[in-house]
């Protein structure tokens, strides 16, 4: 009932030019997919990424979005500029904008209202550091995160919203939890979000992505999962076939 989502994060990565180039390698790859694709893209990237995606069945989503509609925040870019420019997704508290960036649970939750407000499919993250896994925090933490996300929205948003569940020390390291630990974390969150709203809205309408370094090698045994729905993929989305044999899992 829940269809899949894969979703590429570039992060900071590829010019205009690469865009294209990467763009239209992975057009006729991704063509038959019997998954949702996005790819969320730098800011330059995205008129691009609208324009080259035309027609085919890859969906561009930007890789944050503020809270605010306007006003004095230099360097940011709201949700409605973002819908004007054709992007439909906006990743939301990733885990690098966590600790790089100042993100917090309830800034979270103001960027994840102000993309629903204006029509933007929000892609959720919630997640572990190392030393809060090592401290049996896990389920502590997700279940916080996931709390303050979804404060305050209605339940007729579920279908809008994508969770992405990215243990942080999974991220760009090569380290991956087993098939069955990001299964058993993603239930948790599921668990949540049954808790928060309804076990029929949890079951039916919420899709968990997995996103701590899923790539061509493990993508079949994670999809396998029951509670998986997807991944947010980022080094593998930076290269045509590696993406495309995750999307095609």
């Amino acid at each position: 009932m829940r269809r899949p989502i894969i979703a590429g994060n570039w992060k900071m990565n590829n010019t205009i030019a690469d865009t294209k180039t990467l763009i239209n390698d992975l057009k006729p790859l991704v063509k038959d997919a019997q998954c949702d694709v996005v790819i969320c893209v730098p800011y330059t990237d995205l008129a691009t990424a609208v324009a080259e995606t035309k027609g085919s069945n890859i969906k561009v989503g930007s890789e944050n979005v503020h809270w605010a509609e306007k006003g004095a925040f230099t360097g940011e870019i709201s949700a409605k500029m973002l819908v004007e420019l054709g992007v439909e997704y906006a990743i939301v508290g990733h885990s690098e904008r966590r600790q790089y960036f100042g993100e917090t649970d309830q800034t979270v939750n103001a960027r994840t209202k102000a993309a629903l407000a204006a029509g933007l499919k929000p892609i959720v993250c919630v997640g572990e550091l190392l030393e809060e896994r090592e401290a049996g925090k896990t389920e502590e933490v997700v279940v916080r995160q996931t709390t303050e996300a979804f404060k305050d929205i209605p339940d007729d948003e579920l279908v809008n919203i994508v969770i992405a569940y990215e243990p942080v020390w999974a991220i760009g390291t090569g380290k991956t939890a087993t098939s069955q630990d990001a299964n058993d974390t993603i239930k948790i969150i599921r668990d949540t979000m049954a808790n928060l709203y309804c076990p029929k809205c949890a079951e039916n309408k919420v899709r968990i992505q997995y996103g701590g370094s899923m790539n061509p090698k493990n993508a079949t045994e994670l999809m396998a999962m029951p509670q998986i729905d997807g991944g947010l993929i980022g080094g593998a989305s930076l290269k045509a076939e590696d993406f495309s044999k995750v999307v095609n899992f």
